[in-house]
């Protein structure tokens, strides 16, 4: 191949790689090994205020435009390492972005030669996650609260009616009426409740309904939901799948590892990072989903009652006691059960056994 023509290939080259930049959707960015920025896309220049005599600059001065503290950290790990980077971050305007750094690779020379970042905004995802689980929590809170503490006083008055129909007198002109009245109110109360919970649960039926879920899926789900918290606490969540699809309602899966994860960050004491590990495996006619942390763990005082309503391992922690009651209230209600294995100091690992048909 003459000069000429190597000329006339890279000038090809050149345009297509213009032509890409300039017509992709997705705000990204070409850095140099030097940390010079080479080129960025329209969608780029919108986001994050780029001019186009940012081209050439050292990105340590334009950091300041992609507000997020760490970038360089990261973009010099991944021409260090040669891997992939992919996480979830926030900007200090508190916007979301799924962000994904990419080695750029000159395979004649075996190096890396700068990266490709791509950002996709996920702040709407992350909001409505996030408003999922407050709904599916009240939902749970309310119709447990109906089904047991509201049915329970309900019954007392049952039986209290039951002994007024023994008194002697209960033929007097007053005490007949005042008794036809009374249960009538008694069974109005009743059909309330009936009609709430029941109409509740038909309105939920089709988000009720056992599915074949994927793990890894709500598990990002859960990830994102919690991402102010994992990144505030340099939280480490791992996972080991041996099983990623299995039959059950998709809402429920999501509340227990949500409640699990954000169980094993919130009881990780400040001087460490939680370490999450999420596993599953099928044991017999189950399949078990654990969730291990490295947190405060509990004696065995704690671990008998830890499940029941408003308890909580310790009262340092801000919380409301409900969560594991939830989920042994979902896993029970399914057939299943849970094994906690804990010690103080020494973390905590629950595991889930949903039974599968």
């Amino acid at each position: 191949m003459n000069k000429d023509n190597k000329i006339d290939d890279l000038t090809q080259l050149n345009e297509d790689l213009e032509n890409y930049f300039s017509n992709t959707i997705i705000p990204q960015l070409f850095v140099d090994a030097d940390l010079i920025l080479r080129k960025f896309t329209p969608p780029a220049m919108k986001q994050f205020d780029l001019k186009p005599e940012f081209i050439g600059m050292s990105l340590e001065n334009v950091r300041g435009n992609f507000r997020f503290p760490t970038f360089i950290n990261n973009i010099n790990t991944v021409m260090a390492t040669g891997k992939i980077l992919e996480k979830e971050i926030q900007t200090t305007d508190l916007r979301w972005y799924q962000m994904n750094i990419l080695p750029y690779h000159v395979r004649k020379e075996n190096r890396t030669n700068g990266v490709i970042i791509t950002f996709v905004d996920i702040t709407p995802r992350v909001k409505d996650l996030k408003e999922q689980e407050r709904l599916v929590l009240e939902h749970e809170l309310l119709l447990d609260t109906l089904a047991h503490d509201i049915k329970n006083p309900l019954l007392v008055l049952n039986l209290t009616f039951g002994l007024m129909k023994e008194v002697k007198d209960k033929n007097s002109q007053k005490f007949l009426p005042l008794m036809q009245n009374h249960e009538k109110s008694l069974i109005e109360i009743k059909k309330i409740i009936h009609d709430l919970t029941e109409s509740r649960w038909e309105k939920q039926k089709y988000q009720a309904s056992s599915e074949l879920v994927d793990l890894p899926s709500i598990l990002e789900d859960v990830r994102l939901s919690l991402a102010q918290q994992l990144l505030e606490t340099d939280a480490i969540i791992r996972h080991d799948l041996a099983v990623s699809e299995f039959n059950f309602v998709r809402r429920k899966l999501r509340s227990v590892l949500y409640n699990l994860i954000h169980n094993a960050v919130k009881y990780t004491p400040e001087t460490r990072p939680p370490e999450i590990l999420v596993r599953s495996f099928i044991a017999g006619d189950y399949i078990v989903v654990s969730v291990k942390d490295n947190g405060i763990g509990m004696g065995a005082e704690d671990k008998q009652t830890i499940f029941e309503k408003f308890t909580r391992a310790t009262k340092l922690v801000d919380g409301s006691g409900v969560g594991l009651y939830l989920v042994n209230t979902i896993v029970k209600q399914a057939g299943g059960k849970i094994d906690l294995i804990s010690e103080p100091g020494q973390g905590t690992e629950v595991k889930i056994f949903l039974k599968q048909s």
